[in-house]
């Protein structure tokens, strides 16, 4: 006898009541999906049900239970693998969480949370590019407002323009829709406006307090803007309501590394491989943490983890590399020689292995052929970059104009009036780190970092133009009152309390780029220190035309450019020296190599500090150091390094020829510049 029909009316009333509960009572959801399955065995919606139920009471060994053999019954069922993907998140097995999220959003494009866990996961998988991709995804599927359709697949396209004027439209009319700001702060937030990001995402979470995406998005420009304090915050109420989030976790360890908190952040990142033990970049970013925290040993094992799960990773050789004082075998040699001869291996990877190789073979005393590599390196780095040599020139001149003898004087006891700051400015690879390290080796001077707060700060005078160097920013300064200038000293002073973490009296602000804004520095911070350090022009110029640097420094990749840029360098400091004399203290690289106590000395009767011994004695101070000198600042004052440049002679004429008198005249400045613009240092 056949059975009766199912009462479906009756069962569809008991799923939609089990949802219904899902998110405030997963364990009423839970009981009513068991009473379903009890009247209806296997159920696929009173399955997938429970087993959510129990992911949401923490209970995922039992969700897994459920979900995994529901996925492999119904390998079509979008709901069932994202879902599935979502308890393998909370079990920690990311790996295999991003291979469930992928099929659900395979099999039905239209899920934003799904796009969302996604992007997160990719995020801690170092997956920056598929992360950004996944996230468009999020923004684009989460508008079910039609108006905001063409805005958000603009967005996801990257048509950054188009997508801004729709969404400014749009908001004229619909103020308060917080689904349209939000997507107006991504674009500000593209655009690099972080100021005008942060307010609409605090307009958004104002109208829509509990919506995590724009309070993860708030936390994000936040750090991006310079202010890791608050961003902390906004992470650690993300992580709150959820723990096991892999975008919230990696997101605190990225703004625990800004604030130099870097034991913290390697136990997140040690953690975060228990999930994702077979992911590259996660290795390569915590060796990047063991070696700031000078535990090179384990940043060396790390490297090598990653290059053993991606061969290809040239970013892990260029790692290894970087620490200057490791050396390559010779089956890593041969290694980095069978990936370069790949013809599919990605630019970015090349010239990671290029800038590698070239060390390697330095390291070797093949000059030629290292140079070669170097070369390589630079040419294919430098493609994309929107570097402009004359916008440096231009700025020293409009500089050189505005910060005269008289513009100072008329501004004199204006900024905070705290002591606290010291600046070391000049141009990477020019011994800042060195003397970074003596100074912080006395008991009154605490090391931080490189700082990019007065960097910000001068963008943020110069409004809306990418680069600081327009005349908008020097005509702020000109305009700024005694007033403003306290208030600018006091929220620097502010901003990079958190790089505090022992209280002394004085601290360093390491930015070399910081050159270029001495006189922002004095109007703001009148009793701070000013450290110039500065090297031989073809050594510095050169030692950094070897370095791959991470961010900014878009000069380096060309000799020409390198050379116009140290002696654009020279002059405005030339002209410093002029109108603020004995403003700025300038230590001469070679001479603290050839005299260390007396140069030592002289630095700290500058700073107004007492000698202490253990200045001299500076590789014993066990301190983070996260610059490309870190290695070596941890060894004794060694001679080598100053005259290596003279190795590469043969090659170095567009770099001599860029320099100009300024080569010559070292340490001095060119004759030609008129007694106004400085003297000798």
């Amino acid at each position: 006898m056949p059975s009766p029909p199912e009462p479906v009316g009756t069962l569809d009333v008991a799923l939609a009541h089990a949802a219904r509960l899902l998110a405030s009572e997963p364990r009423l959801a839970a009981e009513q999906s068991a009473e379903i399955l009890a009247a209806v065995p296997g159920h696929p919606g009173a399955t997938l049900m429970l087993g959510a139920a129990h992911r949401l009471q923490g209970d995922t060994d039992a969700a897994l239970a459920i979900l995994e053999p529901l996925a492999r019954a119904q390998p079509n069922a979008a709901a069932v693998h994202f879902e599935l993907g979502l308890a393998l998140g909370s079990a920690r097995r990311g790996e295999e969480a991003v291979v469930a999220l992928r099929r659900a959003v395979q099999l039905k494009r239209d899920l934003p949370d799904a796009w969302r866990a996604l992007g997160d996961h990719l995020t801690m998988m170092g997956d920056i590019a598929g992360a950004d991709a996944a996230y468009a995804q999020h923004i684009r599927h989460s508008t079910r407002d039609p108006r905001l359709l063409a805005p958000a697949a603009a967005l996801c396209e990257g048509r950054i323009a188009p997508a801004e004027q729709a969404l400014r439209a749009h908001l004229t009319q619909h103020p308060t829709d917080v689904a349209a700001i939000r997507m107006l702060a991504e674009v500000a937030a593209r655009l690099g406006r972080y100021g005008d990001a942060q307010l609409l995402l605090e307009r958004c979470l104002e109208l829509a307090p509990g919506f995590t995406a724009a309070r993860h998005n708030r936390a994000i420009v936040l750090l991006r803007g310079g202010k890791p304090v608050e961003a902390l915050a906004e992470a650690e109420r993300l992580l709150a309501a959820e723990p096991s989030n892999p975008g919230f976790r990696n997101l605190k360890a990225a703004i625990l590394t800004r604030i130099g908190e870097y034991d913290q952040s390697i136990d997140i990142f040690a953690d975060v491989l228990a999930e994702y033990p077979h992911q590259a970049r996660i290795w390569l970013s915590y060796g990047h943490a063991l070696k700031t925290a000078g535990r090179q040993d384990d940043s060396i094992a790390a490297y090598r983890h990653a290059i053993a799960l991606a061969p290809e990773l040239g970013e892990a050789y260029w790692s290894l590399a970087n620490l200057k004082t490791f050396r390559f075998t010779p089956d890593e040699l041969a290694a980095m020689t069978r990936q370069l001869a790949r013809a599919d291996l990605a630019p970015e990877d090349r010239f990671h292995f290029d800038f590698a190789m070239g060390k390697a073979l330095e390291d070797r005393r093949e000059y030629a052929a290292s140079f070669g590599h170097y070369d390589a390196a630079n040419r294919l780095r430098s493609q994309g970059l929107a570097y402009d040599a004359d916008e440096q020139r231009a700025h020293v001149g409009r500089s050189k104009a505005l910060f005269t003898q008289a513009f100072f004087d008329a501004r004199a006891g204006f900024g905070s009036p705290a002591p606290d700051p010291i600046f070391i400015v000049g141009l990477p690879r020019a011994g800042s780190t060195l003397l970074e390290q003596i100074l912080s080796s006395h008991s009154q001077v605490e090391g931080t970092m490189e700082l990019p707060d007065i960097g910000m700060l001068a963008r943020e005078l110069g409004g809306r133009k990418k680069r600081p160097d327009g005349p908008r920013y020097l005509e702020a300064l000109a305009g700024l009152s005694a007033d403003d200038c306290r208030e600018l000293g006091e929220r620097y002073l502010a901003q990079t309390r958190v790089q505090r973490k022992h209280g002394a009296p004085f601290f360093i602000d390491k930015m070399p780029n910081n050159f270029a804004h001495v006189g922002l520095i004095h109007l703001i911070l009148p009793r701070s220190k000013i450290i110039d350090a500065r090297r031989h022009p073809l050594g510095c110029c050169f030692s950094a035309f070897k370095q791959h640097f991470a961010r900014g420094q878009g000069f380096t990749y060309s000799l020409e450019d390198v050379g116009r840029y140290y002696a654009g360098y020279v002059e405005l400091m030339a002209h410093i020296d002029a109108v603020l004399p004995g403003r700025v203290h300038r230590v001469i690289y070679e001479r603290m190599v050839e005299d260390t106590e007396a140069e030592v000395r002289r630095l700290l009767d500058y700073c107004g500090l007492p000698f202490e011994e253990a200045c001299l004695r500076f590789w014993q101070t066990e301190r983070a150091v996260r610059t490309a000198s870190s290695e070596q600042v941890r060894r004794p004052i060694y001679r080598d390094g100053v005259d290596q440049w003279r190795h590469y002679t043969p090659w170095l004429g567009p770099l001599r020829d860029a320099l100009g008198p300024v080569l010559d005249a070292y340490p001095g400045i060119p004759a030609y510049w008129s007694a106004q613009d400085g003297g000798q240092p």
